[in-house]
């Protein structure tokens, strides 16, 4: 409290209504090969259909990417989505067929080196690397070339009808004495590509401007080239058109360059070679996720980068370092596919043994489960054979909303897998025991109840409590919230009552935790045991929190006696 020097009243607050958080268990997290959209940048996607709309449909080189985040979509609406590229041959569609096509991976990348134009692109490109970008086509009209098609009876520009009336001088410009700046421009599907029919129209801009200060009535920029960069799902704008000679100048006084024709530029030499995407893009993508401050995320499917060793040792070493996340690997496609069933158990423990593939992996933040599943594809009529992990790993988040992050994945409860054909494995009893000593989760199709994930297993080898799913996610979370609230500890003195404030922090949650059944009892110890004076002038704060997880069932034994007649049940019973 500050000291009066005279007489007066001092109003102070104190705020002790703190409490641990809710943190978010949910998220997925998962880098992989799309046909459009950014590239090395982290884009939240909350469905399938999102996914379309912001990373195209399944390709035969892409649909394993695609149907894992699509699958994980299935059962949550949080996934972190990286796209990666081939870079060294990745290209967007430029407008300019005599020029020299590059990767532009992003918006941060175009806005720092090409949005000034200059290197022979052309009036646009491509937002995002890929072939789609071939499809696209722009038209820009002014007002001079409006009225030059509508002097030619049958001849009028084939998009006049997307707009009102023709472009001619803004407000904007008019209050500056300049003129002739307003045009209008279409993105059109030329190929059918994005929609299956050609030259749709896919997005219009009425009334743009070609001075670089114009303003709209609230005050936002009608700069046709702002406008496009900023609105755009599908191109950037680069180079100002030939005619344009003093197109992005300031309004005032200003007599903007008329077209003496349409402008119509047909995008082309875009390109991404998704079927070769190396295990260093992979890596790339992942490692963005690497950072637990920038980016919350607790479910990390691999999709088919499961057999692929130096992706898994890399992405394992992020959740390891981050220890407040998943991973979900499954085994390779030849494991279980066009191999004799006598084989597909043994094939999947060598895959999971191997020392080239996940043989080094003794983690309970690593999720293995058996195979791959056949579903449909419905964007390309066909079926598909898509590694499961990207479902087990929904199917956490699922339970979290069914349930609490702490409850088992597995099961006719939580674990049903859905879009379902069929397995290329189904596990037989015999299986199943041989699957799970080595730490691998069958998914079983059980007759008449569905297809499940039948195991909770982590990849932790030895025996503890963290070999399972629910155990090592509870405590994902008791650390994970406990850790969040602990920060604003920092700086207050150690002594009795910020100790005392700590354990009345945490004690609450622990009990509501306990009373939402995922531990049994608990300890918090902060006092002057763990915290002794040597620890005190070490700057350091100390507590120990001691947890008894629940446990889920995994073995269930049913004992039936028959009794004679005359016999009472207490005597069977003693």
């Amino acid at each position: 409290m500050a000291f009066q020097l005279s007489p007066g009243v001092l109003v102070q607050e104190k705020d002790l209504t703190a409490i641990v958080p809710s943190v978010a268990t949910s998220a997925g997290a998962f880098a992989g090969a799309f046909q459009w959209g950014p590239v090395g940048e982290v884009t939240t996607v909350d469905s399938e259909n999102n996914l379309v709309k912001y990373f195209g449909g399944p390709t035969d080189a892409t649909y394993t990417s695609f149907f894992t985040a699509a699958n994980f979509l299935a059962y949550g609406n949080n996934l972190k989505l990286v796209r990666v590229v081939n870079e060294s041959v990745a290209k967007n569609a430029i407008a300019n067929p005599s020029g020299t096509a590059v990767v532009i991976k992003n918006y941060d990348q175009f806005l720092n080196s090409y949005s000034a134009g200059g290197y022979s692109l052309g009036e646009f490109v491509a937002k995002y690397p890929g072939n789609l970008g071939n499809s696209l086509k722009v038209e820009i009209i002014d007002g001079n070339t409006w009225d030059a098609y509508n002097g030619f009876s049958g001849n009028a520009w084939p998009y006049q009808a997307q707009f009102d009336n023709a472009p001619g001088t803004s407000t904007y410009a008019t209050t500056l004495a300049g003129n002739s700046d307003e045009v209008h421009v279409v993105v059109v599907d030329e190929e059918g590509a994005w929609t299956g029919v050609r030259n749709t129209v896919l997005e219009k801009y009425a009334y743009l401007s070609k001075a670089s200060d114009a303003k709209k009535s609230d005050g936002s920029s009608n700069y046709y080239k702002d406008v496009i960069n900023t609105q755009s799902e599908y191109v950037w704008s680069v180079d100002h058109p030939t005619a344009g000679t003093n197109w992005g100048t300031s309004a005032s006084g200003k007599a903007f360059a008329n077209l003496s024709a349409n402008v119509s530029v047909s995008l082309s030499k875009g390109f991404s070679d998704d079927a070769n995407v190396t295990a260093g893009n992979v890596i790339g993508g992942y490692n963005l996720f690497a950072n637990d401050e920038l980016y919350d995320i607790s479910l990390i499917p691999l999709g088919p980068w499961s057999n692929t060793a130096s992706v898994v040792s890399s992405v394992v070493a992020i959740a390891e370092d981050r220890k407040d996340c998943v991973v979900f690997i499954s085994p390779s496609l030849a494991s279980v596919v066009n191999v004799p069933p006598s084989a597909q158990a043994t094939n999947v423990v060598n895959f999971r043994n191997s020392s080239t593939t996940t043989g080094g992996i003794n983690s309970s933040y690593v999720v293995m489960d058996s195979g791959w599943k056949y579903q449909y594809d419905r964007y390309n009529d066909n079926y598909r054979w898509v590694p499961l992990n990207g479902d087990v790993a929904g199917l956490c988040a699922r339970t979290d909303n069914l349930a609490e992050p702490w409850f088992s994945p597995g099961g006719f409860n939580r674990g049903q897998i859905r879009n379902v054909v069929k397995l290329a494995f189904n596990p037989t009893k015999t299986d199943r025991d041989t699957l799970y000593k080595a730490g691998v989760n069958p998914v079983v199709a059980f007759p008449g109840q569905g297809t499940v994930l039948f195991g909770d297993k982590t990849m932790l080898a030895k025996p503890s409590a963290f070999d399972r799913i629910n155990v090592r996610r509870l405590f994902i979370v008791l650390e994970k919230a406990i850790a969040t609230a602990s920060k604003f500890q920092l700086f207050e003195f150690n002594d009795p009552f910020t100790r005392a404030q700590f354990k009345n922090l945490v004690e609450p949650f622990l009990r509501d935790v306990q009373g939402r059944r995922g531990i049994s009892d608990f300890k918090v110890i902060c006092d002057e045991t763990n915290n002794t004076g040597d620890v005190i002038d070490r700057n350091e704060f100390r507590a120990d929190i001691f947890i008894k997880p629940a446990r889920s069932i995994n073995f269930i034994s049913l004992t039936f006696v028959a009794a004679r007649s005359g016999i009472s049940f207490e005597e069977v019973g003693a």
